[in-house]
């Protein structure tokens, strides 16, 4: 299995709506996507502003590029996002999972 991670940040006022927007919008639309394994938000305010670290889960690579094309490490965002987002993380890093709960 894959874990993808990514982090973005948005300002306060935006936070709420970025969130919605990964439950409402983002992650159901992954589930669609055959080697789809679930996924968590991770989210923290600090400083003014608040980070989200998004970890997703495929089966393998293969199942990365279809979400994400075949340079999978680009990161991949709904155009509501963009206006969300004060800043970006620039790559999506993916590890190899060892061991799960």
């Amino acid at each position: 299995m894959i874990a993808r991670l990514w982090r973005g940040w948005t300002s306060l006022e935006n936070a709420d709506a970025y969130e919605g927007l990964l439950r409402e919008q983002v992650l159901p639309g992954l589930r669609q996507i055959d080697g789809y394994r679930g996924g968590y938000i991770l989210r923290q305010e600090s400083q003014g502003e608040v980070e989200f670290v998004v970890m997703n889960f495929f089966e393998s690579l293969e199942a990365v590029r279809a979400f994400a094309g075949p340079d999978y490490t680009v990161p991949v965002f709904e155009p509501e996002a963009r206006q969300l987002l004060s800043k970006v993380e620039p790559l999506a890093h993916h590890y190899e999972v060892k061991t799960t709960p």
